[in-house]
């Protein structure tokens, strides 16, 4: 059986470091699992657009594809914009929505060798405060997510963490990096918790000029990539079920 298309579907942007993470971290998938057929769309600024890549599918023949969001939390794009576009796809095709990428222990996993990459090492653990510092969101739901995600990874020993956010919501990094530092944290460091460079990631660095530390975004990290299999493969469970029902 053929497996489905994985369509990852990214918001795009004006800043060409976006679109060049996003291709880097389908690479990425692809060279985890050869033979997977991967395709990148944009909702917005970049080529190729997510209504275009499923007109190019279904005219080639295809008939089941996988719509991964790229996001981290289940915000408007997740529930409305993804949605919408996705409905007025090619009638021939079966296009199933996989879940947002976040919350996972992989991505807290990346968030960590983004930091030791970016110089800490796992003894600087408890004498460090961390920024856990995310685009933003209007959605209660997103920012209930984020200040969850601090939570659990502060249990991980970490001297604290705090969420932060560079749009919409508030503290923002400047602000979290001074309540750190109030706490008697000895350093700081800002883990930006976003997938690719764009505006409000540089918002976010910015907002970490008085800390010690500043770590990349997520961006291909092998940890992204094996969440976005893990979704893709969640996606297609009820199909794999069925395949080794008729088997049995």
């Amino acid at each position: 059986m053929r497996r489905p298309v994985l369509l990852v579907i990214a918001h795009g942007s004006r800043d060409p470091r976006h679109a060049a993470t996003v291709h880097a971290l389908v690479r990425r998938v692809r060279s985890l699992r050869p033979g997977l057929r991967v395709e990148t769309g944009f909702l917005d600024f970049t080529v190729p657009s997510v209504p275009g890549v499923l007109e190019s599918l279904a005219a080639e023949g295809v008939r089941d594809v996988v719509a991964l969001p790229l996001l981290l939390t289940r915000a408007f794009h997740a529930k409305a914009d993804i949605p919408a576009v996705l409905a007025k796809a090619p009638a021939r095709l079966r296009v199933r929505q996989a879940d947002v990428l976040g919350p996972s222990p992989l991505l807290l996993a990346a968030l960590e060798r983004r930091l030791y990459e970016a110089g800490l090492t796992p003894a600087d653990t408890s004498s460090t405060g961390v920024v856990l510092a995310s685009a933003g969101s209007t959605d209660p739901e997103a920012i209930a997510v984020i200040a969850a995600i601090a939570r659990e990874w502060r249990h991980t020993g970490w001297c604290a963490v705090r969420p932060a956010f560079a749009s919409a919501s508030l503290p923002r990094t400047e602000d979290a990096v001074r309540e750190l530092r109030a706490l008697g944290c000895e350093r700081v460091a800002v883990a930006p918790y976003v997938l690719a460079p764009g505006f409000l990631p540089d918002r976010i660095a910015r907002g970490a000029a008085a800390a010690d530390v500043l770590a990349d975004v997520l961006g291909p990290a092998p940890e992204v990539a094996r969440v976005l299999l893990e979704r893709y493969d969640a996606a297609r469970t009820p199909e794999l079920a069925a395949v080794g029902a008729l088997g049995a």
